[in-house]
């Protein structure tokens, strides 16, 4: 990243931490105006992160991840469903084979080695 990008990094956090400054020294009962002045300074700031080589990186990825969601294939009601029930059986099977190990466990070292349910 070159120096320049860096500085206008910096002053993006600036701009933001003068936004939530001056959101505290605005008085309670103008909140619109306290609101309205860190919304400005977060805008502000974006537009200042936008001008730099990583915020334009950013805006790239964001245009080719939208680009990409565009071209995924949903399932249908149908194809979701049955997997759904899929998972719930599948979930329900294995909870009843870590009871089962579970129960078999707790019998085989209580009762048969340690002679405790006698």
């Amino acid at each position: 990243m070159e120096m320049q990008d860096k500085i206008k990094l910096f002053l993006a956090g600036l701009v933001v931490v003068a936004g939530i400054v001056g959101f505290y020294l605005i008085p309670d009962g103008q909140g619109l105006l306290r609101a309205l002045a860190f919304v400005a300074s977060i805008l502000l700031a974006a537009g200042v992160v936008w001008t730099s080589a990583p915020g334009k990186g950013l805006v790239v990825y964001a245009n080719e991840s939208m680009v990409e969601a565009r071209k995924v294939v949903w399932p249908t009601r149908k194809e979701a469903t049955q997997v759904t029930l899929m998972v719930f059986v599948f979930v329900t099977v294995l909870a009843l084979f870590m009871w089962l190990v579970d129960s078999s466990l707790s019998w085989l070292f209580y009762d048969v080695i340690l002679g405790r349910g006698r």
